[in-house]
């Protein structure tokens, strides 16, 4: 059996390197995966001259499409180069910790369905304290509920607890959950499946690639699950963060993505409402000192949740089950990742999904 490892790259040569070693040393002498055959593909969406000359140093096919494809695109054009069985597709800033292929692969493996399709818990640190979320639930409902979130605090605090119960249920699963929740930025798939649903659709530039294929695997009963036992860690971002474009490419996307989902009238039902409704601030938030968020007095277990968005969703969190010796603070890995005075809410959540103390929080280092 052959398994083909597609990676799409775009000027990030250095990431690329240490997912290849990640993704060699997981995969080394593990008993799960004697016999594997793997194809190494490298789609190279965009490098120059100094780069190419790193990624010539790895142990991969490097495939040259001429241009940016985009991931899409990428995906696309590293899957047909290859017939082996067993498909992994993924972004370079993705480093897979131990075990994790051997735990995707063997999902696949035994699945009753020959189509099927598994992706990792990710996590945003290497000490593993921040899982990231699942991949936001999609529907009307759905898009109702995140616009009016934006639309004042009643509606923020009806969509995070939405969007938490969705969450834990998968932070808190202990085996392979079926869901097709998953991140486009590492996915496992066998050939059947990705027949079955078809290629990546290469309207979407940026973003949304990922949803709308699962989103047709789910409509066509393919089969896929998210692996607790499979864990990478993200360094989320490292790649768009380098397009100056790429907001405004999500946006087209994501308005795309409505059309061919919901139909083009709840497309435009939704815009007019959006541009009807009054825009209300959210409510400001104490902001939390340079030392950390001061979690005294509350009960434990406790999730701190860490969202980029001023509604607090979707957000990363980590489970408390002991007392801290101080105020809780991000892995320092992370602030150096972050540009210096990004800006945060963070919340204290208890077991039961009440919010008991919110705060918004200046930090970073100025990470690349």
């Amino acid at each position: 059996m052959r398994l083909a490892i597609v990676l799409v790259h775009y000027h990030t040569p250095g990431l690329a390197a240490l997912a290849v070693e990640a993704l060699r040393a997981d995969m080394a002498g593990m008993a799960g995966l004697a016999g594997l055959a793997v194809d190494w593909l490298l789609v190279d969406n965009g490098s120059d001259a100094e780069e190419r000359a790193r990624l010539a140093a790895l142990p991969v096919r490097r495939i040259d499409p001429g241009g940016n494809l985009g991931y899409a695109g990428g995906v696309n054009r590293g899957l047909a180069e290859t017939s082996a069985e067993l498909l992994l597709v993924m972004n370079p800033d993705v480093i897979v910790l131990p075990g994790c292929v051997p735990a995707l692969i063997d999902r696949l493996r035994t699945a009753a369905d020959a189509r099927a399709v598994a992706g990792p818990a990710f996590h945003w640190d290497h000490g593993r304290r921040l899982l990231l979320p699942p991949a936001e639930r999609r529907g009307r409902r759905e898009e109702i509920s995140a616009l009016l979130a934006r639309r004042g605090e009643a509606g923020g605090a009806r969509a995070r607890r939405r969007w938490r119960r969705h969450a834990r249920r998968h932070w808190e699963a202990r085996a392979p959950l079926p869901s097709h929740a998953l991140s486009g930025s590492l996915l496992a798939l066998t050939r059947p499946a990705w027949e079955a649903v078809g290629p990546f659709d290469e309207g979407f530039r940026l973003f949304f690639e990922e949803t709308d294929w699962l989103l047709r695997a789910e409509r066509r009963g393919v089969p896929s699950w998210y692996v607790p036992a499979a864990a990478a860690v993200h360094l989320y971002n490292q790649s768009a963060g380098r397009e100056p474009r790429s907001r405004g490419w999500f946006e087209e996307s994501a308005r795309r993505f409505r059309r061919l989902h919901y139909g083009a009238g709840f497309a435009a039902a939704l815009e007019a409402l959006d541009n009807r409704l009054p825009s209300v601030p959210p409510s400001p938030l104490p902001p939390i000192p340079p030392r950390g968020f001061d979690l005294t007095g509350l009960p434990l277990p406790l999730w701190v949740e860490v969202s980029p968005n001023p509604e607090g969703f979707p957000a990363a969190a980590e489970l408390l089950r002991e007392p801290l010796a101080g105020p809780w603070r991000l892995p320092g890995e992370i602030e150096d990742r972050l540009p210096a005075g990004t800006v945060l809410t963070v919340q204290a959540v208890d077991a039961a999904g009440r919010e008991l103390r919110r705060g918004q929080w200046a930090c970073g280092r100025g990470g690349d």
